[in-house]
């Protein structure tokens, strides 16, 4: 069975479907057509840790029972038990059945495993680990189910989705590719974490980055692909606001 039919499966059982998406970018980890089919739909804005409110009050905007929290601090997590409760008593619900969606890597189980108050969904900080369902009870107020990230089909550029958590920065072809659209889309972020001058020539930013780590090849050369994904890797631990 495809992981895109396990999901669509576990929306149809959900009294109530969580989409977890990542605060740094949650148009781009956004399934609308998705979202359609969950009959309550709460947005759960995850790694709120990770940008400042500014960037989350301008998200907020247009999304409906939208929660923030940051699973890995443990924050929101009461204000999101809350929003479920509320939600089923609000539909007269007793013992609803809670979906959890996202793309790969946004903190799916985590969300789970703090809701439950100990580590029962497994983890890991690579992207698709999660290859099926998994059902927990949390307490005596709700069973959730827990879903393989699945990325739309209008998702699949490798620099994109490196972007996003959706692949792992250690297994795309060209990560020097998805850097330079990162310098680009964030002008200054990454020189300012790596103490380098922004320039024009974004390739050789990440030459002087690469220098600066002490990432080199033969002939004292600036690894250039080492760098880019160790930058990626940085930006996806939230090591750049």
């Amino acid at each position: 069975m495809s992981y895109g039919r396990i999901v669509y499966e576990v929306i149809e059982r959900s009294d109530i479907v969580l989409e977890v998406l990542d605060a740094r970018f949650i148009d781009e980890t956004r399934n609308e057509k998705v979202e359609k089919k969950a009959k309550i739909l709460i947005h759960v804005i995850n790694k709120c840790d990770y940008v400042d409110k500014q960037h989350l009050d301008k998200a907020k905007i247009g999304l409906e029972n939208c929660v923030y929290i940051s699973a890995k601090k443990h924050f929101g997590i009461t204000l999101l038990r809350k929003k479920i409760k509320m939600l089923a008593n609000k539909n007269r619900i007793k013992n609803p059945v809670v979906g959890v969606i996202g793309y790969p890597n946004v903190g799916k189980s985590s969300i789970i495993n703090a809701l439950k108050g100990k580590a029962s969904a497994r983890t890991s900080p690579e992207a698709g680990f999660t290859k099926g369902k998994q059902y927990l009870r949390i307490g005596n107020d709700f069973l959730m189910i827990d879903t393989p990230g699945v990325i739309s089909r209008e998702k699949n550029k490798e620099e994109e989705l490196v972007l996003i958590g959706a692949k792992n920065p250690y297994s795309i072809q060209d990560p020097d590719i998805a850097v330079i659209q990162l310098i680009k889309s964030h002008p200054e972020l990454v020189e300012k974490a790596y103490g380098v001058k922004a320039r024009k020539n974004k390739e050789a930013t990440i030459e002087e980055i690469a220098l600066k780590l002490n990432l080199k090849k033969k002939g004292n050369l600036p690894d250039v692909e080492r760098a880019s994904r160790k930058i990626l890797q940085d930006w996806l631990d939230g090591r750049m606001k």
